[in-house]
């Protein structure tokens, strides 16, 4: 029962936090009989909950043993689906045995439930898929052994790729794979029980690599999220929209990279310097990479920019309703974010967690405040309490939206005053493209 609560709630903090989730190949996970996804781990207990949201039947989850430190924690993180394991490397959490542990994932398996791992152990904000333990597979194995496999266990590899896991309306791509059988690699785990562990490990990392963005070194992943900044535009059309789009464009990225790593390395430099001239000139002149690709017509821009001043007329006292009745919890998470962690792939779950418990309580406030000045009926109580968050999120977009338009007024006035700089960025830029991809 509280696990079916939380869920709910999770799934209206991440909805709110996310802009887009989307799930590719959703169809993977139709499968008879017990399975356990195993997914990448950038992004703490978000990934979790992401796991939890994407899938519509009930997951138990590997915890590690730590978060088990009382018999408080225990009842109610156990009620909440999860199984405490002592990690190597970590002080044994007394009254967690890792044999119960193991004991608790067969019987979920023959149960033909799912459970859900990620085998890297631990969290790391990063696009880079690092070591996979085989406990995993282990479980998966022994469970199929136990049965003289007939259980069917399968396995779900998930990739789960963020564009920016710790931004607030970021974007997420659930990429599923499709399902491994366990049962074939049985008689060889019967004759060497370690080494088809770590074979059936390395079939799932193989199977992850391909679902997700994954970068083998830091630089380099620094690297591509620079080029991605510079060459994502919404004005040049594309096969895929929307986070697919996205996601698709950095592989395309991190591939020509790699290729040229191992071809021409030499030219990885002259990217770098070429890219570097690129944002130095965008920063000098405030205008954003996205809008090198549009063909400048003057009489578009100038309507457009008509329609955008009477939109902002109109929004701005929406706004200003939705600024003030957001403002405060707003800033307050902002404040105690860096005060809770100093590591960011903490930052996306705590701010679910804090926001669902403060924004509430801002509304509240400003609602008991309002009935006693003005004596509101249910209705417009009713009323007053939810216009405050859809105020809110409008206030966001807002926002962004003036922004959006404060960009295109340099723009266009760049153009006008100084047009040869504008040929140059988009010369320059394409000549960083042609490098890239070889064209």
């Amino acid at each position: 029962m509280l696990y079916r609560i939380l869920r709910i709630i999770v799934a209206i903090g991440i909805k709110l936090y996310y802009r887009e989730i989307k799930i590719k190949n959703a169809k993977n996970f139709n499968v008879d009989g017990p399975c356990i996804i195993l997914a990448n781990h950038p992004n703490t207990l978000m990934d979790a909950w992401m796991v939890g949201y994407v899938t519509k039947q009930p997951v138990y989850f590997m915890a590690k043993a730590s978060f088990f430190s009382s018999p408080f924690k225990q009842k109610v993180l156990r009620s909440l689906n999860m199984i405490p394991i002592n990690r190597k490397g970590e002080a044994v959490m007394k009254g967690v045995a890792n044999k119960d542990s193991f004991e608790a994932c067969y019987q979920i398996l023959e149960e033909g439930k799912t459970l859900a791992i990620f085998p890297e152990g631990t969290s790391y904000l990063e696009r880079h898929l690092r070591e996979l333990k085989s406990g995993a597979a282990r479980i998966a194995l022994e469970a199929e052994n136990r049965n003289d496999g007939k259980l069917g266990v399968k396995i779900i590899p998930l990739g789960l790729n963020y564009l920016h896991a710790d931004q607030f309306r970021s974007d997420v791509l659930v990429n599923v794979g499709a399902p491994m059988e366990v049962r074939p690699y049985l008689e060889d785990y019967q004759n060497n029980a370690g080494l088809t562990a770590k074979r059936l490990t390395e079939q799932v990392r193989i199977r992850l690599e391909q679902l997700l963005v994954n970068s083998d070194l830091k630089e380099e992943e620094k690297l591509v999220e620079e080029l991605y900044a510079v060459f994502s535009s919404k004005y040049i059309k594309a096969d895929h929209k929307g986070v697919e789009g996205q996601v698709k464009m950095i592989k395309q990225i991190r591939d020509a990279l790699e290729e040229l790593r191992l071809r021409e390395p030499w030219k990885i430099d002259e990217i770098r310097a070429s890219l570097t001239k690129i944002q130095w000139k965008l920063n000098k002149f405030e205008i954003r990479s996205d809008f090198l690709d549009r063909r400048f017509r003057s009489v578009m821009f100038l309507r457009q920019i008509f329609v955008s001043a009477v939109f902002l007329l109109i929004g701005l006292p929406l706004f200003i309703y939705g600024f003030i009745h957001n403002f405060i919890q707003y800033k307050l998470v902002d404040l105690l974010i860096p005060k809770l962690t100093k590591e960011p792939e903490y930052y996306a779950p705590l701010a679910v967690l804090i926001s669902l418990a403060l924004y509430p309580l801002v509304y509240l406030s400003f609602l008991f405040g309002a009935n006693a000045v003005f004596g509101l009926n249910f209705f417009q109580k009713f009323l007053y309490f939810w216009s405050m968050p859809l105020m809110g999120m409008f206030a966001f977009q807002f926002f962004n939206y003036l922004n959006h338009i404060a960009f295109k007024w340099k723009f266009v006035f760049l153009i006008i005053n100084n047009k040869q700089t504008i040929l140059e960025l988009q010369a320059e830029k394409n000549q960083l493209r042609d490098i890239l991809f070889e064209v």
